[in-house]
């Protein structure tokens, strides 16, 4: 239940809070503010100058980054603000930044300061919430400072028992965590964990815990005010990952019973009083059924923010039988000093809710991170469909920021619904200029385990969803009929000045070469079958068939009418780059047109010596020169995306012809990074007068 009063009532004015973010988040807080009648204001960096988030504020302030903490409470003080709301990521969960803004006067939209130091140290907080009855995992942990010895690390192994996760005491989001089945490869993987902390979070201490083999992640979402009400809104299932990384999440969870949620929800309540919170906040649990179906639950961690994962929440929670709850409202009344406006007997739940993330990354080509500039967005819209983006048409997707571009979040009267709502709006969801994970997405909750909710966090990995279908050839051949449709001209124009196949004595074939990122070319033969939009289309050396084609009045669709299929499409700004983006049942390619002259040999991957960005970023490095000679698998290139390194390979034995790149240079998905002549070049098909252009 939401209510919409103009002002906070108390004695506090609020007349304007900053949100100290950026993207989707940014966005859903300013429209809970709006709606109570608060004027949000915002902050950006060069790279976010026209976001989204930026032209939606009511007063946008430039910092350097993100993390200028200091920057940030002065922008604020500045501006007018009273409030500072720091969404999650960043500097949600960072004590001396809750700290700054409470010293300066600023109401800062989350917990004290002393909630965010307490469990935001794993070690500690295993320590606090197991003083208040919350059930932990066995284990042992480091001392800050005071890492085991070799002999010590192995014997308090030993005496925990394999299997072991290693993981950071500092940090979160899956860095540095190991799984250890046996003590000889515990040394090994202690020692990596331990620099992957100190290089991500500056602490090197370790917590190890026993390692449940088929966990579920299950958390739940507390509400707290200062005048001592703590309540739950029950829990959300989260145990679809990938790298310890959350791709869809659920509410409620398909696990737990009734009386389940109860326990379960009692526990995260006495976490929170653990540590004084206050403002929203989520408990994470790592829970695991037994053959005869009870479920044993033990504390992962508590983040002290709003979750990603939130909106699911918001579907399904009904207080006094009013479905719909606001979270950011709610942050906002208590941290300005209001009660709870309801209690624990007046929240129930009803329906099913179910979110996915939407990432820039190519999932078929082992989820590389992907960007570009977006040149079509359709998002999906409808009964029960919501979507939280940052993203719009005209906008670039760039490796300088987080991957996850929107949450397309659905409700259903149960989970079935909500399920297949989410495939319809999933399906609808079109981007093009940069690759999702969309199709990916789709697969995955077509999973036979996910329909039946047999979940687990290992199951992306140990038992992924099917492969991709192949559409390649049907959206290439979409693609040579768009090239055809550029070239059907009016009555009075020179004929033989339009390279379409027309002939005197009947049309010849025009064949296309169009080729996709980390795929071979495909040549596509069209000829006029006829009226204006009638072809003959022929894939490769298969036999022709009669397609007709025609485009949208808005030139956003491609319609192929006997295959009763269409396709979204975009043209890539520079012509120059030849590129068509093409979607097709959810996923999107970009197709580059070829001359057809170029060589087409019996293995083309490997006798292509010009090798591409496969991502785009910055190339860290160029080890080869030009006269160099290189075999295959020699590393060409070294590209960085999104804090992830890739090395790219030459595809064949041969001499470094020419380098397009230097260190540093920013390169797009597909570009040309290094040219390598073939040891022994294969002569060159001839190729006929009729077949050129």
């Amino acid at each position: 239940m939401t209510t919409t009063p103009r002002t906070i009532s108390g004695s506090h004015g609020v007349a304007r809070v900053l949100v100290a973010n950026r993207g989707e988040i940014a966005l859903r807080i300013m429209r809970t503010l709006r709606r109570m009648g608060i004027s949000p204001a915002t902050v950006y960096t060069d790279a976010d100058s026209e976001a989204p988030h930026t032209l939606a504020a009511d007063v946008a302030l430039r910092v350097e980054h993100y993390l200028d903490a200091d920057g940030i409470v002065a922008l604020a003080l500045d501006c007018g603000a009273t409030g500072v709301h720091p969404g999650y990521g960043f500097l949600s969960e960072n004590a001396d930044f809750a700290r700054a803004c409470t010293d300066s006067g600023l109401v800062f939209i989350g917990p004290p300061a002393s909630a965010i130091e307490a469990m935001g140290d794993k070690i500690r907080a295993k320590d606090t919430v197991a003083a208040a009855g919350v059930p932990v995992l066995g284990g042992f942990a480091e001392k800050p400072g005071q890492p085991l010895d070799d002999d010590e690390l192995l014997r308090a192994a030993e005496e925990t028992g394999y299997p072991l996760l290693i993981k950071p005491s500092a940090g979160g989001g899956g860095k540095g965590m190991r799984s250890v089945y046996a003590p000889e490869g515990l040394l090994a993987d202690a020692a990596a964990a331990r620099r992957e902390a100190l290089a991500s979070f500056g602490d090197a201490t370790l917590l190890v815990e026993k390692l449940v083999r088929r966990p579920r992640h299950i958390e739940v979402q507390v509400m707290a005010d200062a005048h001592g009400h703590v309540l739950h809104l029950g829990e959300r299932e989260c145990s679809l990952q990938r790298r310890h990384q959350k791709v869809v999440e659920e509410a409620p969870s398909p696990l737990l019973t009734e009386g389940q949620r109860r326990t379960m929800g009692e526990a995260a309540v006495a976490a929170a009083r653990s540590c004084g919170y206050v403002g929203a906040g989520t408990v994470e649990f790592i829970a695991e059924t037994d053959p005869d179906g009870g479920l044993s639950f033990s504390f992962l961690e508590m983040n002290t923010r709003l979750q990603v994962e939130h909106p699911v929440t918001e579907e399904v929670v009904a207080v006094r039988g009013e479905r719909g709850v606001d979270l950011v409202e709610l942050q906002v009344r208590v941290a300005y000093g209001e009660a709870l406006p309801f209690a624990q007997e007046d929240v129930s739940w009803e329906g099913h809710a179910v979110e996915s993330r939407i990432y820039a990354e190519d999932a078929d080509r082992g989820f590389l991170p992907s960007g570009g500039p977006i040149l079509l967005l359709e998002e999906p819209f409808g009964p029960h469909v919501r979507v939280d983006s940052g993203i719009a048409r005209g906008g670039a997707v760039t490796s300088d920021f987080d991957p996850m571009l929107a949450k397309v979040v659905t409700w259903g009267a149960d989970r079935a619904e909500a399920l297949n709502r989410m495939d319809a709006a999933l399906a609808s969801y079109r981007l093009l200029g940069c690759v999702t994970n969309t199709a990916y997405l789709r697969r995955l909750l077509r999973h036979p385990r996910v329909i039946a909710g047999d979940l687990s966090t290992d199951l992306i990995a140990s038992d992924p969803p099917e492969e991709a279908p192949d559409l390649l050839s049907s959206v290439a051949m979409a693609a040579a009929l768009d090239h055809q449709l550029d070239l059907e001209i009016g009555p009075t124009a020179d004929r033989f000045a339009v390279p379409d196949g027309w002939r005197m004595g009947g049309p010849a074939w025009t064949p296309w070469r169009l080729r996709a990122p980390g795929h071979d070319a495909v040549v596509v033969r069209v000829r006029r079958d006829g009226s204006p939009g009638r072809y003959l289309v022929a894939l490769a050396e298969r036999e022709p068939v009669a397609l007709g084609a025609r485009r949208s009045a808005d030139g956003t669709r491609l319609t192929i009418t006997d295959a009763d299929t269409t396709v979204t499409y975009a043209r890539a700004d520079d012509p120059a780059t030849a590129h068509r983006w093409l979607g097709l049942e959810g996923a999107a390619w970009s197709l580059h047109e070829e001359p057809v002259t170029t060589a087409l040999r019996e293995d083309d991957a490997a006798a292509d010596g010009t090798v591409r960005s496969p991502m785009p970023g910055t190339v860290l490095d160029v080890p080869v020169r030009v006269g160099q000679t290189v075999t295959a698998g020699t590393t060409l290139a070294v590209v960085e995306a999104m804090k992830m390194e890739h090395s790219v390979p030459s595809p064949i034995d041969g001499t470094v012809a020419s380098v397009a790149v230097r260190t540093g240079s920013s390169v797009p998905m597909d570009a040309v990074l290094v040219t390598v002549e073939p040891e022994n070049p294969a002569d060159t098909p001839s190729t006929s007068t009729e077949e050129q252009r």
